[in-house]
């Protein structure tokens, strides 16, 4: 009998309202699938270069903001479902970062993210995925909106 894969979930973790919503529908998926919850954080580097040593001390506190951040979105993950995730922190633009990530682990089988329910858009990466044919995902992509109560997110999940 060979080894049978378990589904992950990859969730972009950032200080959006709305990764939540994402964050709650992954680790339900991952519940009763017998998946994983995958957590990813990107750090985009300054545009512009500071001195060696602000440089080194923007990015390390950056590196401490987002290790925060996925601490934070694993406890969530595991005070809903008692699974622990996998977690991991890059540097770069958010859309190449994830086709990077994606092209690495095949175990990968749904990205899971949530949309704005704000007036400037449903968020970048999600218009990205909406609009863009040859800069699509290669594996399904799936859309929480920002708006949908817990309730909702369980029964759908």
């Amino acid at each position: 009998m060979g080894h049978l894969k378990r589904r992950k979930f990859l969730v972009l973790v950032d200080t959006s309202p709305e990764h939540k919503r994402a964050l709650r529908f992954a680790a339900r998926r991952a519940e009763h699938t017998g998946g994983i919850v995958s957590l990813l954080t990107v750090i985009t580097p300054a545009d512009f270069q500071h001195w060696r040593s602000v440089e080194d001390a923007m990015r390390e506190e950056a590196m401490q903001d987002a290790e925060q951040m996925l601490h934070e979105a694993a406890s969530y993950v595991s005070a809903l479902n008692g699974l622990i995730s996998e977690v991991s922190v890059r540097e770069g633009k958010p859309h190449d970062v994830l086709m990077t990530v994606l092209k690495e682990d095949a175990d990968i089988s749904i990205v899971v993210l949530g949309a704005s329910t704000g007036r400037e858009g449903p968020g970048p990466l999600v218009s990205l995925v909406a609009q863009q044919a040859q800069l699509a995902y290669p594996i399904p992509v799936t859309i929480v909106p920002g708006g949908l109560s817990d309730e909702a997110i369980d029964a759908l999940a």
